[in-house]
Order: structure tokens, then C-alpha cells, then sequence
């Protein structure tokens, strides 16, 4: 496999356009595709479709592939496993990958706090129990969420959700007792100080809409995923955590996309000082296959009984295999400083370029969560979703993948592998860079 992105065909190829063919006839048009493109294989950072087109994947798999892709010990991992038993459903006959998952995620959950653990399939289903263990043990029903939150699509994380386009149009009604509250958006708040914006919200919620002691948790990611890569000041989840105390209300926080080292730190709350009561895992901690978790406070957690939570897959032996593969890799590859070092790298580059393009209205990140947010008047801040799709389409034409967030569409975000080296993330770089610059030429005509 080539090094570097090397374009051989126009995408789709030949072979590509052939198998989309019959995934139109034979998918459901609700399955969207992205990179107009069928992937053969994949390597580190790089993915290779069947027409010899290879590309830089700065998407990681939406989040999933921190380790990169087909890592030998994952792979090595995942074999074993497999030769020996792929499922037994682990309350019906126990397996050994499953109690050492959780034994290893209880030992990474920050606090002081003695935890434990629970599998499940994915994180939708890690956001839907954690629900499920916050009402049982509260005893109440509400829920707070925030503006720009993603949660997953089946319906209770659905209806934590926030972004009608594609996610909620059409689905409705949605679950009762959720409650929203804007998050701290140092860019676009208008407030000079976003904490204390959210906190009077707050106020304004349990005074106009809901009784705080009526709240069950408060669900929330420690920066933004698909609402567009926000960070809040760092004050926040203090404040947050201080909040939640004072009602008695759990604090939910999300790591689905921000966990396992992405943000340089194991769990990107460290950053921020504060103990969740209950966390969600899920994407990068077994490279996409169908694992996820929910970690928290052992006395949280055990207040429900026995048999009351659980699934025919969840924990499945080769999932926990590789997610435990995963971890090792983590720490003996020091992916997490790694993590630290390509953010810093990526932020500097897009700081640059910000000087040059006015389209960049803003670039943010937390370690290698970093992101660009696109718009047509700095002053105004008007979205350039138009602009952003055509920068990400013009990097796929030259052999790069990227995605865009945010609640407006125009933000790039970069989920790059945590493995990618230097040489290759500035040649992505180098892509995105031209792109941008092609775009903003175009756009101030």
C-alpha cells in the first residue's frame, strides 16, 4: 500500500461505480455515502479502494480509529479470539475478555470513586442505558441536554439529539422530559462569559419549565462531536458539577467521540478537573467493532438489580478482545501525548491559514479534536455550508477524507488517526490547505 495519497482514477473508478450500482438497487437510500468510493483495504491512516485509489484518512472511521486502521496486534487480537468462541452471550455462560474490559475502563474512568461497568453494543445504546441507570437510581424522570448535542439516533438518544437535519426530520414525537439548554459556545454565544450565559439558563429552566428535583441527569459531552468540535471554557464542568450536586442530579458526560486519548487525555472530562457520575465509551475503544460501555460510580451503578440491564450481544468476546488490544496499544505506542502533539501541530496549521483565508471564521480543538469553522462574513458569522462541502469534495477529488460538523454544516473537523505520521498529516495538510485557499478565492470574487 502507497505511503501517500495517490489518485489513479476519477472517483468513483470504474469498479467503485459498478458496486455503488447495486448498492443503490440494494441498500436503502436512507444509508448515505460519503466518499463516492468502495474501500479494499486499509492501512495506518490510509485507505485503498478497489480501483487502486488510495487516501489519507483524516476521518478515522467517524471517531473509531484512534489506533488506525488493521493494526497488527488489534488483527492478531481479533483472530485468536475468534478461533476459540465468538459468542456465548456473557450472562448465560461468562467469559474472560468481558470482566478485564471492564476491570481495565474502571481503572482508566477518572475520580476517586470506586466504579464499575457495563457493555453494550454501541453508543447510542451506552447513551440509552446510562439513562436508564441514572432514572432508576433517582427515582425521577427529567433529562437536560444541550443545543448542538449529538447522542446517537435510536430514540431516547435521539431525543437528546440536537439537530433536526438529517438526525430528527420527520422522526418525531420523541421521547418526553427532555429538557434543553444552550452550551457554552465561546464563539458564537455573544455573552464574553459563556459559563455564566448557561448557568442563568439554568435558572430560567428550573424556574419556568421543570423543577430541578425532578431531574435525573444531565447528559453532555465534554466537547461538542457533531455539533461542530466546541470547546467550552474551562470553568464550565466545574460549575456544571457543582449545579448537579445541588439538586442531586447524576452528571452524564459523553466520551463516545472524545474518549480513548483523542483530546490528550485518556477521557477528555480530565481536562476539566471533575468526576462524572456515569460515562459513556464507545467508537475508538475497539476500532469500530460493535463494543461500548457505560463506567461509573460502583454506588450508582449497583442500585439497580440484577438481570435489569443487559442484550443478547452486548459484550461480545471479539469486541473485547480488541478493545483490549486497543488499550495496550495506547499505552505502549503513547498515543495519548501523541494525541497532544498532532493537535497542537494541526492547530498552528489552521491558526496560519485562519490569516489568510477570511472564510475561516474560527479554529478550535482539544488536543487532536481540532477543527475549522467556516463562514461567508466574520462579522455576521453567517455559515458557509456550501463552501465547506465544496473544500471537503475538492480534498476527496486529491486522495484526502475529511468530514464536516456542527449544527450549520461548516465546520471541517479533523478525526484523524492517532498513528498517522508526521509526513503524511502534513501532506493531508497540504491538501486541505490548497482547497481552502481555492474556495476563498472563489467565495470573495
Amino acid at each position: 500500500m502507497s505511503k501517500a495519497p495517490t489518485i489513479t482514477h476519477v472517483i468513483p473508478g470504474p469498479k467503485s461505480k459498478a458496486l455503488l450500482a447495486e448498492k443503490s438497487a440494494y441498500v436503502a437510500n436512507a444509508i448515505g455515502i460519503h466518499l463516492p468510493a468502495v474501500v479494499q483495504r486499509a492501512e495506518g491512516a490510509l485507505l485503498t479502494d478497489v480501483d487502486g485509489n488510495t487516501f489519507l484518512d483524516l476521518s478515522g472511521g467517524v471517531g473509531c480509529l484512534n489506533v488506525g486502521h488493521s493494526h497488527p496486534k488489534v488483527v492478531a487480537a481479533i483472530i485468536d479470539q475468534a478461533r476459540r468462541f465468538t459468542h456465548t452471550d456473557f450472562s448465560v455462560a461468562p467469559y474472560e475478555a468481558y470482566i478485564r474490559l471492564c476491570q481495565r475502563l474502571c481503572r482508566l474512568a477518572p475520580g476517586p470513586r470506586p466504579k464499575k461497568a457495563i457493555l453494550f453494543n454501541s453508543g447510542t445504546e451506552a447513551v440509552e442505558n446510562a439513562v436508564k441507570i441514572a432514572r432508576a437510581a433517582t427515582g425521577r424522570a427529567g433529562l437536560v441536554a444541550f443545543q448542538g448535542a449529538f447522542h446517537g439516533r435510536t430514540y431516547m438518544s435521539l431525543s437528546l439529539t440536537s439537530k433536526v437535519e438529517p438526525y430528527k426530520k420527520n422522526f418525531g414525537p420523541f421521547m418526553p422530559e427532555v429538557y434543553r439548554i444552550p452550551f457554552p459556545d465561546p464563539y458564537r454565544s455573544g455573552d464574553p462569559d459563556p459559563t455564566r450565559l448557561v448557568m442563568r439558563q439554568f435558572d430560567d429552566l428550573f424556574t419556568t419549565h421543570v423543577q430541578a428535583d425532578r431531574v435525573a441527569a444531565i447528559v453532555v459531552e465534554p466537547v461538542l462531536g457533531e455539533g461542530g468540535f466546541v470547546v467550552p471554557p474551562m470553568d464550565f464542568f466545574k460549575e456544571l458539577r457543582a449545579l448537579a450536586d445541588r439538586y442531586g442530579i447524576l452528571l452524564i458526560v459523553d466520551e463516545i467521540q472524545t474518549g480513548i486519548g483523542r483530546t490528550g487525555r485518556m477521557f477528555a472530562i480530565e481536562h476539566f478537573g471533575i468526576e462524572p457520575d456515569l460515562m459513556t465509551v464507545a467508537k475508538s475503544i475497539a476500532v469500530g467493532l460493535p463494543v461500548s460501555a457505560v463506567v461509573g460510580a460502583r454506588d450508582v451503578i449497583d442500585l439497580l438489580p440484577e438481570s435489569s440491564l443487559g442484550g443478547t450481544y452486548v459484550g461480545n468476546p471479539v469486541a473485547c478482545a480488541a478493545a483490549l488490544a486497543v488499550l495496550e496499544i495506547m499505552e505502549e505506542e503513547r498515543l495519548v501525548a501523541r494525541a497532544a502533539a498532532l493537535g497542537e501541530r494541526i492547530l498552528k496549521r489552521f491558526q496560519r491559514l485562519q490569516a489568510r483565508s477570511p472564510l475561516i471564521g474560527d479554529v478550535r480543538g482539544l488536543g487532536a479534536m481540532v477543527a475549522m469553522e467556516l463562514v461567508r462574513d466574520r462579522a455576521t458569522k453567517e455559515p458557509a455550508a456550501r463552501e465547506t462541502a465544496e473544500v471537503i469534495r475538492r480534498a476527496m477529488t486529491r486522495g484526502v477524507l475529511l468530514l464536516r460538523a456542527g449544527v450549520y454544516s461548516n465546520v471541517v473537523r479533523i478525526l484523524t488517526p492517532l498513528v498517522i505520521a508526521d509526513a503524511q498529516l502534513d501532506q493531508a495538510l497540504d491538501v486541505l490547505e490548497e482547497c481552502v485557499m481555492e474556495v476563498t478565492a472563489e467565495a470573495t470574487k
